[in-house]
């Protein structure tokens, strides 16, 4: 019985190793040609790049969101905002600001629901301040910052680690500035996780 056991242990064992060699660079993933520093060199850094614009973030943020729950402490997640037209920008000004201000995570969902589950429309600062005001957000405080050095430098920061990563679509998922994930190559949102969980594990190994 205990042989019986030992040996379907070693087949699951077996399985989960076969699986996590199936993921390929170029077919599962994509390496960085020129790979962008992190912050933080002793953790291993996931980044999201997103557009709350974008309907497949709205889609991803809660299965993405219940995965960071769980990230160990050697992990640092990070979401950089991207800008692909003028419409773009105000969206990733707001959410630099809410970031500056410390109130994400009272921000982010919801925006993501105003704009894709309520249809609502912001078209200018005074929109989303009062927006934000709605949700317990200083309204001066917003306006303010909004248009700040601070938020500025992380604009500019932001557009410079975006074109770094090469990034085409969102949302895509940045692995220690080395790796590149999305959900056409990945096969899908939960894909994405998946490799991403095999490339973070590959560079915990590496450290």
């Amino acid at each position: 019985m205990l042989k019986n056991l030992g040996i379907g242990l070693l087949l699951v064992l077996t399985a989960a190793v076969a699986q996590a060699e199936d993921y390929k660079a170029g077919i599962n993933y994509e390496v960085i040609a020129l790979p962008v520093p992190t912050a933080d060199k002793s953790k291993v850094e996931v980044v999201e790049a997103f557009g709350y614009l974008c309907p497949h973030c709205a889609s991803f943020e809660p299965l993405l969101h219940s995965w960071t729950k769980n990230l160990s402490d050697d992990v640092s997640f990070v979401r950089t905002p991207v800008v692909f037209s003028r419409s773009w920008e105000p969206m990733a000004r707001a959410y630099y600001t809410a970031d500056l201000l410390k109130v994400v995570d009272k921000t982010h969902q919801p925006t993501f629901d105003a704009l894709h589950k309520e249809r609502r429309r912001f078209r200018n600062l005074e929109d989303f301040a009062d927006f934000y005001a709605d949700l317990g957000v200083d309204k001066d405080k917003f306006t303010k910052m909004n248009s700040s050095f601070a938020v500025n430098m992380r604009m500019n920061q932001g557009a410079s680690k975006v074109k770094g990563y090469g990034i085409q679509s969102v949302p895509t998922l940045i692995i220690n500035g080395k790796y590149r994930i999305t959900a056409e190559k990945a096969g899908g949102h939960t894909g994405m996780l998946k490799v991403a969980e095999y490339l973070i594990a590959q560079e915990r190994n590496a450290k």
